[in-house]
């Protein structure tokens, strides 16, 4: 079926964490929410179909993942990444955030320390944070407009980073996203390969988050982590789920892929969740049937980062579109603007009137920046132009 992506649904009044906070999160209703990384656009018919099925029947009781969610999941897998997972491997959880906790908490103790590559997802800071580990920013480069990992500074990190006397390290995990969330890189299978081996040397766990792997808009290859080599993989957990991909995050499901035994058992014994039923239900509707609307979605997607890409340019010198390879977010320098940090929140809030996300929350590196959602309807990419024109015409420069 054919997919009608510029239609506008109404999703205020829906509890919908974008659309209904605007009073509470930015002080102001009348912003234009392209912030939080979910879609507007409805999740696949096929999914919606299951769901409903699956909702006529009057009882939702205890459920855990049957056979036919991970034969999915073991299809989608081989289908689009050419990695072979085995069922054993893979552990249910209620979300990816979720996952990411029990694996920080399954391969640290509190004091011990890991690495993130920031700018990157808010949301890892505050996890290593509550499982009573310290933060190591091992900042990504920016330079002619593309970001890459500093792979000399993480070695030093390694280098410096020990418990004396005994020399025991304290970094113990590296949490990787990828692509990676602001900036949009899709890393190279040898970018990786490099990034796995210095784990392994320094006897690191590599925390791999994929949750955005599906959605690459350039011509670029996602590569698993994990199928780097077999070394790789045993010292790989890797973060997946179809919550980007269909726009099913409400849902609160999610899966890890483990292959290695005794890191897998840890997981599973620190979980504090696994799902839900209609989660299930969606997964796998999703993973069997939704490649047509991932190939419709992605044509979109591509849309509007060619007219956003467009708008941008009417203000060079000023703003930068960091070109992404993978996610529907869009990395936006504003540098250029001369505003400090309250004065660009203020002016993408009260003279755009845009809901975005603050480059800063990003951490180190994400000064000066902004995150636009793309994965709405084109009219509402329009409009973030038409306002973002009007109030940079209005300021000096």
């Amino acid at each position: 079926m054919e997919y009608d992506f510029d239609r506008v649904i109404e999703r205020r009044g829906t509890s919908s964490v974008k659309w209904d906070l605007n009073d509470v999160l930015f002080e102001r209703d009348d912003v234009l929410d392209m912030w939080v990384a979910d879609m507007d656009f409805p999740s696949p018919e096929p999914v919606l179909a299951a769901i409903r099925e699956r909702a006529a029947h009057p009882i939702f009781g205890y459920t855990f993942p049957h056979a036919g969610l991970y034969e999915a999941i073991i299809d989608w897998n081989r289908r689009r990444y050419g990695w072979e997972v085995e069922r054993e491997w893979i552990v249910c959880t209620a979300g990816v955030v979720n996952g990411l906790y029990n694996a920080i908490r399954s391969v640290t103790r509190p004091g011990d320390e890991v690495i993130i590559q920031s700018p990157v997802y808010y949301p890892f800071a505050a996890a290593v944070k509550n499982c009573g580990c310290q933060v190591v920013h091992n900042r990504l480069v920016l330079r002619d407009g593309r970001y890459t990992m500093d792979f000399d500074a993480l070695r030093d990190s390694f280098a410096t980073r020990t418990t004396f006397p005994a020399h025991r390290p304290r970094i113990k995990a590296l949490i990787l996203c990828s692509p990676h969330n602001p900036v949009g890189r899709s890393w190279t299978a040898e970018e990786l390969r490099t990034l796995a081996d210095i784990c392994l040397e320094n006897d690191c766990v590599l925390i791999s988050d994929e949750i955005h792997c599906d959605l690459l808009v350039k011509d670029v290859t996602h590569t698993a982590t994990a199928t780097i080599s077999p070394a790789a993989a045993a010292n790989t957990i890797t973060l997946h789920s179809a919550s980007k991909t269909f726009n099913l995050a409400g849902l609160g499901t999610s899966y890890v892929i483990i292959p290695d035994a005794r890191r897998r058992r840890a997981v599973r014994e620190g979980r504090t969740g696994g799902g839900n039923l209609f989660g299930y239900v969606a997964m796998e509707a999703a993973f069997r049937h939704g490649e047509e609307y991932l190939a419709q979605l992605l044509t979109y997607l591509r849309g509007n980062l060619d007219l956003f890409r467009e708008g941008l340019r009417r203000h060079q010198g000023r703003l930068q579109l960091i070109e992404p390879e993978g996610t529907y977010l869009a990395w936006v320098d504003m540098r250029g603007l001369g505003l400090d940090q309250d004065e660009l929140t203020s002016f993408i809030r009260n003279q755009a009137r845009l809901a975005l996300d603050d480059g800063y929350a990003f951490g180190p590196g994400g000064e000066g920046f902004q995150r636009f959602n793309l994965a709405c309807p084109r009219s509402i990419v329009r409009e973030a132009l038409r306002r973002l024109d009007g109030a940079l015409a209005e300021l000096p420069g």
